[in-house]
This record gives C-alpha cells, sequence and structure tokens, in this order.
C-alpha cells in the first residue's frame, strides 16, 4: 500500500472564526464528525494547545461498534492551522485558508493507515469534512 499522504478538501460558506470554532469545539464536533448515518460522535474533548489531546468518540448509532479518535498536538497556529500525531504514529495537519470574503476552504493531510485502501480512507475523511461543511453553513 502507499504510504504517501492523503489530502481532503472543503469550501465553506462561514466566517473564518465559525470555521475555526465549529472544527474545534466539542460541542460542535459532536454534530459532525461522522462519516455516514448510522454513525455519530457522541463525546468529544479538546484541550487545544501544543501537548494536548484531542479525542472523539466515533461509533454506530446502535452502540455495537465504535473506536475513540485520538491525537496529540504537536503545533497550533490559532485559527491558521494545527497538526497532531495520533498514537500510532501518524500525522495529521488541518489548514484554514481564506478564498473569499465569507469563503473558507479546510483541507485536513494525513497518513493512511494500513488496514483500508487508500480511497476508502479518502472517502471516508471526505465525508467526515463534508458533514462539517454542512453544518457549519447550516447553523
Amino acid at each position: 500500500m502507499a504510504t504517501d499522504k492523503i489530502t481532503v478538501k472543503a469550501n465553506i460558506s462561514a466566517e473564518r472564526k465559525k470555521v475555526w470554532n465549529y472544527y474545534t469545539e466539542p460541542e460542535h464536533i459532536t454534530r459532525w464528525n461522522y462519516a455516514i448515518d448510522s454513525w455519530h460522535c457522541p463525546h468529544a474533548a479538546n484541550d487545544m494547545r501544543v501537548g494536548g489531546r484531542y479525542i472523539a468518540r466515533m461509533e454506530s448509532r446502535d452502540g455495537k461498534v465504535g473506536f475513540d479518535f485520538e491525537g496529540i498536538y504537536d503545533e497550533i497556529e490559532e485559527g491558521e492551522s494545527f497538526t497532531y500525531t495520533m498514537p500510532d504514529g501518524r500525522k495529521v495537519k488541518v489548514n484554514f485558508s481564506e478564498t473569499g470574503n465569507l469563503n473558507q476552504e479546510v483541507s485536513v493531510t494525513f497518513d493512511p493507515e494500513k488496514e483500508h485502501s487508500v480511497e476508502m480512507q479518502r472517502e471516508g475523511w471526505q465525508a467526515i469534512l463534508n458533514n462539517f461543511k454542512n453544518y457549519t453553513e447550516k447553523n
């Protein structure tokens, strides 16, 4: 399997501060952080500082399967970008850039894991980012 990084992107029609807050605040994360409607994110915590821990519980709505998605922050540039490392050593970078007055691009670049295909991972992370876009634009 290729170990090249994967990038997913979404353009969000909202002001920059709102996009940052909705992406990083636990009360919002629980509203959009899932790839398909039969799953949800019942709990999230985010200690947004270098060395701080991010954790989001992702599980099926029937409670039969689930996992904790975790990372430790390596770098944070408030309102601009952050990077974190997952427990297995893979890295993630999230970048926020303004593309217009009320248009923000959010890009997420991550190291793929070896268990699932690159395409499956790309589709899953893109679906989550699309949920974020929909939630942010509607609220």
